[in-house]
């Protein structure tokens, strides 16, 4: 069953076109990796799935719900979808603790009792929980994204989508995070990832799918988008990123 269906997405800003009739599936228990420029709408697809961005035309279902009808529940499909940003978004003044129970309670409506002992459980999952008692700024940037991740898997997502996770850290803190995802994809989670990782997207996607100028150019299993583009236009940037010494 697919988990993401795609029809015919356009997005617009003013006269900016930036997708341009998208169609993809992601399937449960796949992990979907999205590479490309910057300006290619990566970002924009993402926000696109859970409604941050409202499309223009086409329709986006998930877990066979359509978020593009008008009528539709969207906090009630938000609940089981997880996002992590490229910042980190968290509470400076909460502990971290309380920032992975705070939705817990608020949104899902659990007892303080066991939305504590599901956040004590999603930060050892992290390998942060010895940084309940921690306020964000104590932490490294890869720590706080760790427990940006704990927070939205404390919600038991069905999807989790990441927008360039590890851009906004310090090159020593990506490992950790990128470790933490590849957990995830071994538990059999379903991810949408846009990332500029192609070590990460080589390794764990079961798909690459690699867009330009608001269109999807190339779409398959990373030893093929990756290893043996087809598309000139992906050899091109694949070449400036694998190799830019050249």
């Amino acid at each position: 069953m697919s988990t993401v269906e795609i029809k015919n997405l356009h997005k617009s800003f003013g006269p900016l076109d930036v997708l341009k009739g998208i169609d993809f599936t992601v399937e449960a228990g796949q992990v979907v990796c999205v590479i490309g420029p910057s300006g290619s709408g990566k970002s924009t697809l993402l926000r696109c799935v859970n409604l941050l961005e409202r499309p223009t035309s086409g329709q986006v279902f998930v877990d066979g719900t359509e978020l593009t009808d008008p009528d539709v529940d969207i906090d009630a499909v938000r609940r089981r979808l997880g996002m992590v940003f490229q910042q980190f978004n968290l509470f400076q003044h909460l502990t971290v603790l309380r920032n992975v129970t705070i939705a817990q309670e608020r949104v899902l409506k659990r007892g303080r009792a066991e939305a504590r002992k599901i956040a004590g459980e999603t930060l050892e999952k992290v390998g942060l929980g010895e940084k309940a008692d921690c306020f964000p700024a104590q932490l490294s940037g890869g720590q706080q994204q760790r427990v940006a991740i704990a927070r939205a898997l404390a919600m038991n997502p069905s999807l989790m989508l990441f927008d360039e996770p590890t851009s906004a850290l310090d090159p020593e803190l990506v490992g950790d995070v990128l470790s933490v995802m590849r957990e995830l994809a071994r538990d059999g989670m379903t991810m949408l990832v846009v990332t500029h990782e192609m070590g990460f997207a080589r390794e764990v996607a079961d798909r690459v799918v690699f867009m330009d100028r608001g269109a999807i150019v190339e779409d398959g299993p990373p030893e093929q988008v990756i290893a043996a583009p087809r598309h000139a236009r992906t050899r091109e940037f694949l070449g400036r990123v694998l190799h830019p010494e050249h």
